[in-house]
């Protein structure tokens, strides 16, 4: 996998922590580097974290599905993508809360990294240097909940519904990028 494959994945995934960032950062009235870090370590925390146990689950089944990976990569990540879609379509459910402790965190954590889980497990079947690429995932999205902290406070929550959008259509597009690689292209 290429360096700009996985930065494009990085966005994909990172694309709801940095749209949850985006609400965390509405009713803060002033934005100083504690609060949007902490935001930022949690996210990237998680973000890092699920591929790499979806991996570790995906290394134990590749052989017995290595003549299909192509089509799981593809399915789990339209998936995932399309659900982005549909929640970006559906924006109802803005989170305004501005309480950053450990469970509230944890929660939005595991919940904006489940797709992450999914990239792992499809990680496992491209046979992904894991380590560098979860980094790098952890990095990016540390990196867009700060800066979603910042533009949320300044810029309001008009911006969340785009976020999940665009990352839902990228990943609808790496998925396809992957299958067309496998079969069409191979």
């Amino acid at each position: 996998m290429s360096f700009l494959e996985l930065f494009i994945i990085s966005l994909g995934v990172s694309a709801d922590a940095f749209a949850v960032a985006i609400c965390k950062g509405l009713p803060i009235k002033e934005v100083n580097i504690k609060n949007a870090g902490t935001v930022g370590l949690y996210f990237g925390a998680f973000q890092a974290t699920m591929p790499l146990i979806g991996y570790f689950l995906g290394v134990q089944f590749q052989d017995k599905i290595a003549a299909f990976d192509h089509w799981i990569a593809f399915i789990l990540l339209g998936f995932i993508g399309l659900n982005m879609i549909i929640e970006a379509k559906n924006n109802d459910n803005a989170d305004e809360d501005n309480c950053l402790n450990f469970k509230n965190m944890c929660a939005l954590s595991i919940a904006t990294s489940i797709d992450a889980l999914a990239v792992g497990v499809t990680f496992a079947f491209l046979q992904v240097n894991i380590l560098p690429a979860v980094s790098f995932i952890g990095f990016v999205t540390f990196t867009l909940s700060m800066v979603g902290v910042k533009i949320g406070n300044v810029f309001g929550i008009k911006y969340k519904s785009r976020a999940e959008f665009i990352g839902g259509f990228i990943l609808i597009g790496m998925g396809i990028k992957i299958l067309l690689e496998h079969t069409i292209l191979s």
